[in-house]
């Protein structure tokens, strides 16, 4: 089959004008997708709705700002607004994803830009959105679960209903990795159609960079949301037991303020320096100067930073979680930490500097995580779900 695939990507994990940095790993993928020229694709990633822009709103005013639509890398992209309501929304949202999505699908078929099939990311509720979508168009769909849409998610009653449904009427699902396929499994789902596509790593972006000289100790990174799960206060107290060093923290979330109150409270301040969210280029700076990565999470599906930080030539130190065995899987990788507690990060943060890897030995672990292999996967997937139904 010589005729390109064209795809609609469906998700509300995928960056804009305002939110930069959302979901880029869905972006990424995609533009490696397009690389092999065998694709063409456009995006709905749609947003909640609200009427308000004003600072004092929050993340909810950021959503006001996105655009209606947009061009991302000569990618087309379209947010249609969907509402969402609070306490009742979780349940609802799916159908009112698919319902504010649906005009913007139906003018694109009808404009001549039609699709043969639909890429959705994240199980719920963008999957099962996507699953009424394909089913009210008569279009196949594939679905990739990414973390905690199958990890937490499926613990509340309709919503793991509404994601079985989904995952029987999808043509294909993929996970990011094998411990969210065991995660999928365990739900009842049948694992001959579940395919694994790792998250790969630019290699070429993410590089070791020239490292300034510097008078103070070791410097150790944690990046993510600062939100609960991904454990920056167990970096924290970490670094209260790790007294000769300092702390990076990268990210923006509702948790900032009780993490710098916690820093406080420790007595660390002055070793630690919170960021905020930033571009690519400065993580691939902030990656370089650092001495070892921390990611102290409570459950992951792939988490991108680990070959983030190892192609900059950086080694990790990270909790036994999801899917951080499978890129943590070598001694140039780092180390595993098995007992989530602060005590064990610190210890394993002193046995990783007591022989530590060479940065170009890190790197080159990095490097065995291509994209090439997960285009390569994706294209295989679509192409033998087309074939069936006759494309």
């Amino acid at each position: 089959m010589t005729d390109k695939i064209r795809l609609l990507t469906f998700t509300t994990l995928y960056p804009n004008a305002i939110q930069p940095r959302h979901g880029i790993f869905v972006e990424t993928r995609l533009r490696h997708l397009l690389l092999s020229g065998e694709v063409e694709a456009k995006v709905v990633a749609p947003v909640p709705w609200f009427p308000f822009s004003g600072k004092g709103f929050g993340q909810y005013a950021e959503y006001a700002k996105v655009p209606k639509n947009e061009n991302r890398h000569n990618i087309n992209l379209f947010h249609p607004r969907y509402p969402l309501i609070p306490k009742i929304g979780m349940n609802l949202a799916p159908i009112s994803m698919a319902a504010a999505s649906m005009p913007i699908l139906s003018q694109l078929i009808r404009q001549g830009r039609d699709f043969d099939l639909i890429d959705a990311h994240y199980f719920y509720p963008d999957g099962v959105a996507a699953a009424f979508l394909g089913m009210k168009l008569g279009k196949p769909f594939v679905i990739t679960a990414r973390g905690s849409d199958i990890n937490l998610i499926p613990q509340y009653r309709i919503p793991r209903k509404m994601i079985l449904r989904a995952a029987e009427q999808a043509s294909g699902i993929i996970a990011v990795s094998s411990a969210l396929k065991d995660a999928l499994c365990s739900l009842g789902l049948d694992p001959e159609k579940i395919t694994v596509l790792r998250n790969g790593v630019d290699a070429d972006f993410f590089r070791p960079m020239a490292r300034e000289s510097r008078k103070t100790g070791p410097i150790l990174l944690s990046v993510g949301n600062l939100v609960d799960s991904k454990g920056h206060d167990l970096a924290l107290k970490a670094l209260q037991l790790l007294e000769s060093m300092r702390l990076s923290i990268i990210g923006e979330g509702p948790e900032r303020k009780s993490l710098e109150d916690l820093a406080s409270q420790l007595g660390v301040m002055e070793r630690v320096t919170f960021f905020g969210n930033l571009s690519q280029e400065e993580l691939v700076r902030h990656y370089s100067a650092a001495d070892a990565l921390i990611l102290a999470s409570s459950r992951e599906g792939w988490p991108n930073v680990l070959l983030e930080a190892m192609a900059c030539g950086t080694p990790v130190v990270a909790t036994d979680v999801g899917g951080t065995r499978e890129a943590v899987c070598s001694p140039e990788a780092g180390l595993l930490v098995d007992e989530r507690t602060p005590e064990a990060i610190a210890r394993a943060v002193l046995n990783l500097f007591s022989n530590p890897p060479s940065r170009e030995e890190t790197r080159r672990h990095a490097c065995k995580f291509g994209w090439e292999e997960v285009s390569r996967g994706q294209k295989a997937i679509f192409r033998k779900i087309l074939s069936s139904r006759g494309r």
